[in-house]
Parts: C-alpha cells; sequence; structure tokens
C-alpha cells in the first residue's frame, strides 16, 4: 500500500487495497485513493449498464416471479417515469414508496431519480400515526402501495388517514391531515380514488417520454434523490436526505470493496429490506453502478426462502444483518441447502458479534465474508473490510476508511482527537454526507458541524491501519461510579459461551437506585440457558447489578 502524508503530522491510508503498512499517528484517517469519485446521475449510471450488458438478468424476484434484463429494466423505468411525469409529478416533487422488496421498488427507485422525483423510503411496518407523520413530514405528492402485505393493510391504513380518497378523482385528492397528497398509486389492485400501477404506465405517452428525455439535461448529480427516515436514540423519525453524488459513489466504492469491478459473472442474494439503505444503496443501486444482477428470495425476510434463493439461482454474494446470519446458521436443516457458489457476504446493519462471524464461516462457508459500518446520514457505509481481512480483523472490527471518506475519533466532552486505540466518538466527513434532515434545520446543525463533520453519536477506537471498532452508542453508555461500561462489550462477552446464541443488554434504573443491565435472550436459548449463568458471567466480567428482564424473547 502506498502512504500518503496528508497535513499537519495526519495521515492519510491509500485504500485500494487493505493497509499493511501503518500509517496514522492519531485517531485521523483519510481514505486516498487512485480512482476519482463519479460525477453522474442515476439515471446516467443505469443507461450505461443497459449499454454494457442489455441482455444480463439485472432482478430476479423469485417469490413473484419476475426476471427483467437491463435492457428490459430500462423499458419499464422509462414508462414509469413518463408515467409520473402524466399525473401530475414534478422534478423536485417527493413520492413516498411503501411496501416489501418488490419489483415496484426496484422500478421507482429508478424511475423517480430518472424523472428528477425525490423517493421517500417509508418502513413497510409502519402504523397509521406513523406514516402519516412521515408523508406530512417531508410533504408527499404520491404514494406507491400494495392493497396489503400479511397483516399491513396499506389501503385500509391511507383510507383511515384520508377519508376524502373514497371520493377523489384518482390524480386530485384534497386531504386535511395530508394536505400535498395528491395520487395514491396501487400496485395490485383497483380502489377508489387511486391509480392502478397500470393506469400510471400507460399514461406515459411518447409526449411524457419526450418530456423524460428533456429533463436529463436539467437533473444534477448534487440533486436531492432520496429520503430516509432514521430515528437514531431519539425515537423522532428525520428525514436524511440523500443526493445521487451520495448515493452513486457509495455503492461504487462498496462494490469495488467487494470486488464487483473485477470478479465475472455476480449474483447477489438480498433479503435486506429495501426500504434502508442497505438494500437501496448497497443493493438496489449496485445493479446499475456496477450491472450486477441481484436475486430477492421474497417480498418479507424469510430465513428458509433465502437459503433455497442461494441454491438454486447460485448466488455467490449474500447480504445480511447479523439478525439475519444468526437465524440462517441456527436453521436445523442448513446441512441439506447447497451453498458451494456462495464465496462472499457482506454483514452489517448493527454490530457483528464475533462468535456469529466465526460460525458463518464455518458453517455457511461464506469465507469471503465482510463487516461493514456506516449511517444513513452517511449514504451509508464509510468503513468496510476487504474480503481478504484475515479472521481477527473480520471479527474484531467493522474495516477501515473508505476511498475518499474521512474520520476521527473524539473526545465527547472536549472535541479533541484521542490518541490510537482510545474510545472516543466516531466523526465523519466527506462526499457521503447527507444534504440535510429533511425541514429540519436545527436538528441538522445539531449533527453537522460547520466544518462539515457528522457527529454519528457512535463510540469507537481506530488502530494505525484505520480499522474501526465500534463499542455502543454515546447514549447507551452505562456510566456507574465514574467508570464507562458499554453494552456491546458485554455482549460480545456473552457471545463466547456455547449455548448463548444471541443476547441484547439494554441499561435501565433499577429499584435500587443504581443502573443495571438488562439481558434478553433469543428464542434459540429458550431452555438451555439457566437464568443464573448469565448473571454469573457478567458478573465474572464486570462489577456491575445484574437483573434478568426475559428469559428469552419470542
Amino acid at each position: 500500500s502506498t502512504i500518503y502524508l496528508h497535513s499537519k503530522q495526519l495521515f492519510g491510508i491509500h485504500v485500494d487495497s487493505p493497509p499493511i503498512i501503518p500509517a496514522l499517528t492519531t485517531s485521523y484517517a483519510h481514505g486516498t485513493s487512485s480512482t476519482s469519485l463519479r460525477h453522474t446521475t442515476i439515471g446516467e449510471a443505469l443507461l450505461k449498464a443497459v449499454e454494457r450488458s442489455p441482455d444480463t438478468e439485472a432482478v430476479v424476484f423469485l417469490q413473484d416471479g419476475v426476471r427483467k434484463t437491463f435492457a428490459q429494466l430500462q423499458q419499464d423505468v422509462d414508462q414509469a417515469a413518463a408515467g409520473l411525469l402524466a399525473i401530475g409529478l414534478q422534478k423536485g416533487d417527493r413520492l413516498g414508496m411503501w411496501g416489501p422488496n418488490t419489483y415496484e421498488w426496484i422500478l421507482f427507485q429508478f424511475a423517480t431519480a430518472k424523472a428528477g422525483i425525490i423517493l421517500v423510503s417509508v418502513n413497510p411496518a409502519y402504523q397509521p400515526q406513523e406514516v402519516e407523520f412521515a408523508l406530512r413530514k417531508v410533504g408527499c405528492k404520491a404514494i406507491v402501495c400494495l392493497t396489503q402485505f400479511k397483516t399491513q393493510k396499506y389501503c385500509d391504513m391511507l383510507r383511515q388517514i384520508c377519508p376524502e380518497i373514497e371520493t377523489s378523482t384518482p390524480g386530485d385528492i384534497r386531504s386535511a391531515r395530508l394536505p400535498d397528497l395528491r395520487s395514491v398509486i396501487v400496485i395490485d389492485s383497483r380502489q377508489p380514488g387511486m391509480f392502478h400501477l397500470e393506469d400510471v404506465m400507460q399514461a406515459g405517452s411518447s409526449q411524457y417520454i419526450q418530456q423524460l428525455q428533456d429533463l436529463q439535461k436539467k437533473i444534477s448529480f448534487d440533486d436531492p434523490i432520496n429520503i430516509q427516515f432514521t430515528s437514531g436514540t431519539t425515537g423522532v423519525p428525520k428525514g436524511a436526505t440523500l443526493s445521487h453524488h451520495n448515493i452513486i459513489n457509495n455503492a461504487y466504492f462498496v462494490g469495488s470493496r467487494m470486488g464487483y469491478t473485477w470478479r465475472p459473472d455476480l449474483r447477489i442474494c438480498l433479503p435486506v429490506p429495501m426500504y434502508h439503505c442497505f438494500g437501496s444503496v448497497g443493493g438496489g443501486m449496485c445493479i446499475a453502478v456496477h450491472g450486477i444482477s441481484i436475486v430477492f428470495p421474497s417480498a418479507g425476510y424469510e430465513g428458509k426462502a433465502t437459503l433455497a434463493a442461494l441454491e438454486s439461482e447460485r448466488c455467490t454474494y449474500i447480504y445480511g444483518t447479523p439478525t439475519m446470519y444468526v437465524d440462517w446458521i441456527n436453521q436445523p436443516d442448513l446441512a441439506k441447502y447447497d451453498l458451494s457458489s456462495v464465496h462472499s457476504g457482506i454483514m452489517a446493519g448493527s454490530p457483528c458479534p464475533p462468535e456469529v462471524v466465526k460460525k458463518v464461516i464455518t458453517m455457511m462457508g461464506v469465507k469471503e465474508i465482510t463487516i461493514g459500518y456506516g449511517t444513513t446520514e452517511n449514504s451509508p457505509v464509510t468503513f468496510c473490510g476487504s474480503p481478504s481481512d484475515n479472521l481477527d480483523r473480520k471479527c474484531d472490527t467493522v474495516g477501515y476508511i473508505m476511498d475518499h471518506i474521512e474520520a476521527k475519533i473524539v473526545n465527547p466532552s472536549t472535541g479533541e482527537i484521542v490518541p490510537l486505540g482510545m474510545l472516543g466518538e466516531v466523526m465523519i466527513r466527506g462526499y457521503c454526507v447527507m444534504l440535510e434532515y429533511w425541514g429540519d434545520e436545527a436538528k441538522t446543525r445539531e449533527c453537522i458541524t460547520k466544518e462539515g463533520w457528522y457527529k454519528t453519536g457512535d463510540i469507537g477506537s481506530m488502530d494505525a491501519h484505520s480499522y474501526l471498532r465500534i463499542e455502543g452508542r454515546i447514549k447507551d453508555m452505562i456510566i456507574r461510579g465514574g467508570e464507562n461500561i458499554y453494552p456491546a462489550e458485554i455482549e460480545q462477552f456473552l457471545h463466547t459461551h456455547p449455548k448463548i446464541k444471541e443476547a441484547q443488554v439494554s441499561y435501565f434504573d433499577s429499584a435500587i437506585h443504581a443502573p443495571c443491565a438488562g439481558i434478553y435472550l433469543s428464542s434459540y436459548c429458550y431452555g438451555c440457558v439457566p437464568v443464573g449463568l448469565c448473571v454469573e458471567l457478567v458478573c465474572i466480567y464486570v462489577s456491575l447489578y445484574v437483573f434478568i428482564l426475559a428469559a428469552y424473547i419470542q
């Protein structure tokens, strides 16, 4: 690896390959790269992918039986984008996407970007009060949904929030509670006052196709294109607003780190939800940026469906959260699935217990498992390992600094950069930092400094190669007798016991007026882990009052 002097005796690390030579002297890293930032829009990126491989499969939705080549996807995207213009949406308007992983999610992710419309990612589990807040907060002019998915009756909930829909003309809704909403687009049925998806697709006549083409000259890669709701530790949803530039570059450099730029026949299995950055950027956007094929095993998460998809589609990569990987390695019939094609994967979305990483490698054969870290506000990935990292780094860190990104670890009280290996708050600066929290200047100023640093609220430490360890959230830290205790450390210790598959430690004030840790065990542990064992283990680890809130969680 090449080492570059940054400034003031702070060093940058060249990140085209895993850093070998220690380059840092303090907890500041700059991911220098020989590859320039991408300066393109999402629509342009998709067009280039189509030109390279028009007949290659872009997406497969196994549960719905949908398969689309890049050329077919592009045709559908243009038709949907023209249809959105035809029903009255304009560049800069907001459109909510509310539902599970279906083809329409990918379709509207690219169609909105092509039309300059801002896609609002709405959690498919939202209840009426939550979806009303989200739509009002960002002023959604339209929303796309299924009639129903499992117990989520989307159309009924919209009618509950907005009873005026029943007597409205599609495209001309006038609602007291949702004053900006004009259109509801239903994917799979015809409902009073709402467009059917087929109507929107057919509305995209040649006139609007031409309007769409003319619009491309007015769309800038700095334009906002996606709003993702994130609550952090406050519980109040905030709309992290991301641009083409944020998303395109993060997808490109994550894929580059994973080897997408040179590996042939890439086929990614994507069970993570598209409404989250992990799925929409690390997955969906990589379709356009890297021209790869993505397989969606099911609309909602199903462990067995994922394993079956890995086998039947001969997937080479698997994406998942630690909880998903725990589910897969604990499937009683795991051995019956042929996972020989799966050589790589990404584990991200929450802290990854080292014992889980080891079992994924040994039990699933995913030898090139890569750990990633980021936040929605950072588009999302800021640290990511290399497939070639050794086991210790895979288990103990969340990877090293990403290309074109700066990171520092600071003392939360003073703001000073801490020495290597010392814990502090992780702060990020670079192309990846969001534009703003939509319509919330005060919250934006709270988390982004005037110098452009984003305050993650995460506690971590950095080594001389810029590998990062995450120890928890500042607001989750337990302070007892002047000692800082990090729940993540206790959780990692519990995971070393063979009978404990998954654990979560939480802070609360106890009846004896002292900070305590509540230990939650997953259902896999039920009947096999005595409560007393957890008390004994934690008391060995740290002098802390321990109270068991529950023997297991369903």
